[in-house]
């Protein structure tokens, strides 16, 4: 389909529209090897569009994946030490994407991937306060006023936490350890880690079970799975897009 060139330049992301015109009046823009000019169209799927020299790629299609991240994974596509990575996992996607927010190499569970930017932007900044739910065990039977403190935020290295929501997971009588969901709208680095260790409860086992809407459900560890329509609608209007 044919469409004038500088909206094909704003949808690859090069530039604005205003700022595409721009570049087509200096003449910076080729068509098929000839200077484009304002009012010309193309079609990106026959012709070749290139700015100061460089060709116009077909921008991909947006693409939303939850992967179900197991332990001993770290949360990047590439690892100059050659530590196992999510890249291996993610076998089968056509389209490059990426991690929004991490997970710990000894952490586990829900991790979204996505080339929406924008979105990845917003699920990760804290002023949106997009909900992430864990599962953790912690060392030791946690008492309620060290839960309390967790609740109302508590100060760590890079500043106080903001409240958390945190209840007790019933667990059998036998159990030496606690077993609690807690659910945080930050995401500093390895918040609830050292949250516990705050509060002298070390953390033996944490696992992400939910962000905002999305659960992890019975998604096998290692495994991933495109993010359904309305997902991707409900994670949308939960960061005003």
């Amino acid at each position: 389909m044919e469409e004038r060139i500088q909206k094909i330049l704003s949808k690859a992301g090069i530039a604005s529209r205003r700022k595409a015109e721009q570049l087509i009046l200096e003449g910076r823009v080729l068509v098929n090897g000839r200077v484009a000019t304002l009012g010309m169209k193309a079609d990106m799927e026959k012709d070749y569009i290139k700015v100061d020299g460089k060709l116009v790629l077909k921008p991909e299609p947006k693409t939303y994946i939850v992967l179900n991240k197991p332990k001993g994974f770290l949360t990047t596509l590439e690892d100059p030490e050659g530590r196992p990575t999510i890249r291996e996992l993610l076998k089968g996607i056509r389209y490059r994407v990426y991690p929004v927010g991490r997970l710990d190499f000894y952490s586990e569970g829900l991790l979204i991937l996505t080339n929406d930017g924008e979105l990845a932007y917003r699920l990760i900044h804290p002023s949106y306060k997009v909900p992430k739910t864990y599962l953790v065990k912690v060392k030791g039977i946690v008492e309620e006023k060290d839960l309390n403190k967790l609740r109302q935020g508590i100060m760590l290295e890079d500043g106080m936490t903001a409240p958390a929501n945190i209840k007790r997971i019933r667990m059998p009588k036998t159990e030496k350890n606690s077993w609690l969901e807690i659910t945080i709208y930050e995401g500093k680095k390895r918040q609830i880690r050292r949250m516990f260790e705050r509060v002298r409860h070390p953390v033996l086992k944490l696992k992400r079970i939910r962000i905002d809407g999305i659960k992890l459900g019975n998604l096998p560890p290692g495994q991933w799975r495109y993010l359904t329509g309305e997902e991707i609608q409900k994670l949308k209007k939960s960061v005003k897009i």
